[in-house]
């Protein structure tokens, strides 16, 4: 049974039958046998389909809540067993705002060390993508946005502010600033994360409190791309002071705190509201506690 809700659960999220066949690994007749032995069982139609995948039927809607229900509780149960037997190992998929990959590297380290032999993918996505993936169950946590936009049904550990830093080349004039005020940016040639991030969000909204309309000429959904501009031009970028740190390492660049800001907001991980969880996912929730202490112990 629970092998034939994972084949549900693959045609629901790809709405598509020959992708949903390829993403687990079978062929496409054998994943039709396995929908259309699932409904036999159920005694509904969950699919509606002629040539080609025609949406989910509103028994279909209603399964797919206990099909991801159910597939979650066999994979934990899965690994309480294996944990039992082997102690703690497997597999964790963490997906993580761009801005916050710096972090996940601190969290998966310290993890790492305490649990060698529990492996990791980590993914850059943004904040609504993690929010999807864990929904369908293809990541187990994430590294989000707290208190910005709605989480639904999940289990949090806050573990830092986000605060923000003007990013510029050495030898522009904003290297010789202490501090850089939003309205100072006024008509200046900026390169931004894009707009889908809650991050940019968040910058556009101490620039709105500063009555600064940003003239973001370079848009991209990578940090590296935007400290890369700042290099090879006379651009300027607003990023996390940590994620700054690290990208503006180089002597030709420098970095600038921003003055009164007004949006700031919690950044930790996120990870399904069920209980309990497995021993794996539990541990990581325990080493996002501790490394949060850590950091208030610094603040």
């Amino acid at each position: 049974m629970i092998s034939k809700l994972e084949m549900f659960l693959a045609v629901a999220k790809e709405e598509h039958f020959g992708r949903a066949a390829e993403s687990l690994g079978i062929t496409q007749p054998t994943l039709s046998t396995g929908i259309r032995q699932l409904e036999e069982s159920l005694g509904v139609k969950l699919i509606f389909r002629g040539h080609r995948y025609g949406g989910l039927t509103p028994e279909g809607q209603r399964a797919l809540v206990w099909a991801r229900s159910l597939v979650s509780d066999a994979r934990t149960f899965r690994e309480e067993m294996r944990a039992a037997r082997h102690g703690l190992s497997g597999h964790i998929r963490m997906a993580v705002i761009p801005t916050a990959l710096t972090w996940a590297a601190t969290l998966s380290a310290r993890f790492a060390e305490a649990h060698p032999n529990v492996r990791f993918s980590i993914l850059s996505r943004t904040s609504a993508e993690i929010l999807a993936m864990m929904e369908n169950l293809d990541i187990d946590a994430g590294l989000s946005y707290l208190d910005n936009e709605p989480l639904g049904r999940v289990v949090t550990v806050p573990i830092y502010r986000e605060r923000y830093v003007l990013v510029c080349r050495a030898d522009s004039d904003m290297a010789g600033h202490e501090r850089v005020a939003w309205g100072a940016l006024e008509g200046r040639r900026l390169c931004l994360l894009t707009p889908d991030m809650q991050n940019r969000r968040i910058i556009n909204q101490n620039f709105m409190a500063a009555g600064v309309t940003p003239d973001a000429q370079v848009e991209s959904n990578s940090t590296l791309v935007l400290a890369a501009h700042v290099r090879e031009g006379d651009w300027l970028t607003i990023l996390p002071s940590d994620m700054a740190e690290v990208l503006a390492a180089a002597p030709d660049l420098c970095v600038r705190p921003m003055e009164d800001q007004t949006a700031v907001h919690t950044v930790g991980l996120i990870a399904p509201h069920r209980e309990p969880h497995t021993p794996v996912l539990e541990a990581l929730l325990s080493q996002a506690r501790k490394l949060a202490k850590s950091v208030e112990s610094v603040a």
